[in-house]
C-alpha cells in the first residue's frame, strides 16, 4: 500500500527570514501581473467565439450551489468522491456520481488555501495562516502557520503537508497536529509567485516545487531523494526570472507533468527521479495529461498539445486568444478547457477541432477534476457541476 508511515525529524528555517520571503512573494506578483496587463488601452482583446456546430454532446449530469469561492481553491478526489471549500470556511464532501452530500463542515473563518483530503479528513488555511484539520466535518486541530499559505494542503498517509508561498513544506501527524519536519531547499530563489504551488504524492514519494525545480522528498523525514530542474530561467531582473513549478501536477501513471511559470512544460519519471523531457513555453496555468497527451496554454491562452512519452508536438490551436484559459483536463478522447467568461470549451484530443460547448455560471476557481470519466468543474459563483460526455 503507497501509504506513508509516521517517523518524526527537524529541520527549521527562521520565520524572519520566511516573513521576508512572503513579503518579497507578494511585492513580486504585483510586478508580474502589472507586466502581464500592460496598459487598459493596449491590453489584447479576446478572441471571439468561433461558430461552431457541435458534435459531441456534454450534459450536466448534477450540480451543487454551494457558496462563492474567490480566492485559490482546489477540488481534491479520493476514490468516487471529491472535497472542496468555499471561501467563507464551508468544507464538503460529495459523491461524484450523483453529487450527494457526504459531509460537510465549517471552519468558521474565510479560506486562503483548501482544500486538501484523504476522504476522511481534510485540511484548510484560513486567510489568518491558521491550518484547520477535519475529521468527516468536524473540526480536529488547528495550528497557526509561520507565513501566508495559498498552495492547498495534502492529506496522505495520516499526515498533513503545507506548502507556504516562501515554498517550505511543513508536515504534521493528521490526528494530532504534531508537528513532524519542516524542507525549505537550500540556496532557493528569493522570489516565489504568489500562486499555489507544485504538492502532491507520488507513491512514498513527496513531489514539491522549488522555482524551476521539482523536489522529490522522504515523506518520513523530509529528506530529499532527487532534485530536477525544468529549465534554467532567463531574464535582466528576479521578477523576469521568476519560474515557480505551478500546480496541480498532471499525474500520469509513473510521471508527473507540470509547467515552471514563464517558462517550460515537462514531465518528470518519478520512479527513477529522472527528467523525461521539457518544452519551452510562456504560460501561468497548470497542464492537463493522459497516457498520450499533455496539453497546456502560453501566456496568450494558445494552446499546444504534446506527446505524452515524448514531448513532441501534437497539434497547435489559436482560437482562443487571451480569453483566460483556466487549467485543461485530458477526458477520454476529449480536451475540456474554460474561459475567463465562464464556458467550457471541448476538443478533440486527436486534432484540437472543438466539438462542444456549455455556458457555466462564472469562471473557474479550480482546475477540473476527472472521476470515473465524470469531470468534476467548480466555479467562483460557488456551484460544483458534474458533467458528461455522451
Amino acid at each position: 500500500m503507497n501509504l506513508f508511515p509516521i517517523m518524526t525529524s527537524s529541520a527549521i528555517v527562521s520565520a524572519v527570514r520566511r516573513s521576508q520571503r512572503s513579503l518579497i512573494s507578494a511585492v513580486a506578483l504585483g510586478v508580474v501581473a502589472a507586466a502581464l496587463t500592460a496598459c487598459g488601452s493596449t491590453k489584447p482583446q479576446p478572441a471571439p467565439l468561433e461558430n461552431l456546430t457541435p458534435t459531441q454532446k456534454v450534459s450536466v449530469l448534477w450540480s451543487q450551489r454551494i457558496g462563492s469561492a474567490d480566492g485559490f481553491t482546489n477540488l481534491a478526489v479520493t476514490g468516487t468522491t471529491v472535497a472542496w471549500a468555499t471561501t467563507d470556511g464551508q468544507v464538503v464532501s460529495l459523491d461524484a456520481t450523483t453529487g450527494a452530500t457526504r459531509w460537510r463542515g465549517q471552519v468558521d473563518a474565510k479560506v486562503a488555501a483548501g482544500v486538501g483530503s484523504d476522504g476522511r479528513y481534510a485540511a484548510v488555511v484560513t486567510t489568518e495562516n491558521e491550518l484547520v484539520v477535519m475529521d468527516q466535518g468536524k473540526v480536529l486541530w488547528r495550528d497557526r502557520q509561520p507565513g501566508r499559505v495559498i498552495t492547498a494542503p495534502l492529506v496522505a498517509g495520516e499526515r498533513v503537508f503545507v506548502q507556504g508561498v516562501d515554498r517550505s513544506v511543513r508536515a504534521y501527524d493528521v490526528k494530532d497536529g504534531r508537528w513532524l519536519w519542516q524542507y525549505q531547499r537550500p540556496g532557493s530563489d528569493p522570489l516565489s509567485l504568489s500562486a499555489p504551488g507544485l504538492l502532491q504524492p507520488y507513491r512514498n514519494t513527496l513531489a514539491v516545487g522549488q522555482g524551476s525545480r521539482l523536489v522529490g522528498l522522504d515523506p518520513t523525514r523530509g529528506s530529499v531523494l532527487f532534485d530536477l530542474s525544468l529549465g534554467t530561467p532567463r531574464g535582466t531582473n528576479e521578477v523576469e526570472r521568476l519560474a515557480d513549478l505551478v500546480g496541480p501536477g498532471a499525474r500520469v501513471g509513473d510521471s508527473i507533468c507540470v509547467r515552471a511559470y514563464q517558462l517550460s512544460v515537462g514531465c518528470v519519471d518519478m520512479s527513477r527521479g529522472r527528467l523525461v523531457w521539457t518544452k519551452p513555453q510562456t504560460g501561468a496555468a497548470a497542464v492537463g495529461a493522459s497516457a498520450s497527451l499533455v496539453v497546456g496554454a502560453d501566456s496568450a491562452d494558445r494552446l499546444s498539445a504534446w506527446r505524452t512519452d515524448s514531448g513532441d508536438v501534437r497539434w497547435r490551436v489559436d482560437r482562443f486568444q487571451y480569453r483566460g484559459l483556466s487549467a485543461p483536463t485530458v477526458w477520454g478522447e476529449l480536451v475540456a478547457v474554460a474561459d475567463h467568461d465562464g464556458y467550457l470549451h471541448v476538443l478533440s484530443a486527436a486534432d484540437g477541432r472543438t466539438v462542444a460547448r456549455i455556458s457555466l455560471d462564472n469562471t473557474l476557481s479550480a482546475a477540473p477534476v476527472l472521476i470515473d470519466n465524470i469531470l468534476i468543474v467548480a466555479t467562483r459563483s460557488g456551484t460544483v457541476y458534474g458533467l458528461r460526455a455522451n
